[in-house]
């Protein structure tokens, strides 16, 4: 439902937040060693632009037909997630190893592939539907920490612990629709965008630093 006042600044830190992704992610992609690290650094720069890009033209836009904007209003959670499995397929294909590396791909994009669905076709779900699966989908990469940990270091797990954390924060904050600080310029959805794009860069750092083999 669309709230009758739009926070002023509703949209602008993703939309600040997408060529800069573009621009990281280009990089990221260049300093791939061979095809394998390309093609997994790729998905995820794919998806953590698609995410920014996405939302924001959906929440700057002030689209005047609804039926434009439910779609839109579709593509912007369904594309929550595709960055969840795009963050995860860097450290399946680059660290893990064995069968735990395929159950960990596998989990996170059939769980993916199922919330877009939910997303595309329940388009009134409650809140709190839609922040539960994103959790629960989010958190199949806590299956796959013992291993990251133990191939890529503590400061990967660090990192990607800190931003599982603060997306976890953010969900949680989107389904209470708590704290609003100034409802007319920022708002409790900007406080998401923020924990977004924070949590974002903890693991666009872990997978650029640590999840190729040898970093």
């Amino acid at each position: 439902m669309q709230e009758r006042v739009k926070p002023k600044l509703r949209g602008v830190i993703h939309e600040y937040a997408f060529p800069v992704s573009v621009l990281a992610g280009a990089l990221l992609i260049v300093a791939a060693a061979n095809g394998r690290e390309r093609l997994a650094f790729t998905i995820y720069a794919v998806s953590l632009s698609a995410l920014l890009g996405t939302s924001a033209v959906y929440h700057r836009v002030n689209w005047k037909r609804p039926s434009t904007r439910r779609w839109m209003r579709r593509l912007d959670h369904a594309m929550i997630f595709l960055l969840i499995a795009g963050t995860l397929t860097p450290f399946a294909l680059l660290v893990l190893e064995g069968p735990l590396a395929t159950a960990v791909l596998i989990a996170v994009w059939a769980g993916a592939a199922a919330g877009i669905v939910v997303e595309m076709i329940w388009t009134d779900s409650p809140k709190w539907v839609s922040v539960g699966v994103y959790v629960a989908v989010g958190w199949i990469g806590a299956i796959a920490f013992p291993g990251i940990i133990s191939q890529a270091g503590i400061a990967a797990g660090l990192l990607i612990a800190l931003g599982g954390l603060l997306y976890t924060v953010g969900a949680i904050v989107y389904a209470r629709q708590r704290p609003d600080p100034r409802p007319t310029i920022f708002g409790y959805h900007e406080i998401f965008h923020v924990l977004v794009v924070a949590a974002a860069a903890a693991h666009f750092t872990a997978i650029s630093l640590y999840a190729a083999p040898g970093a």
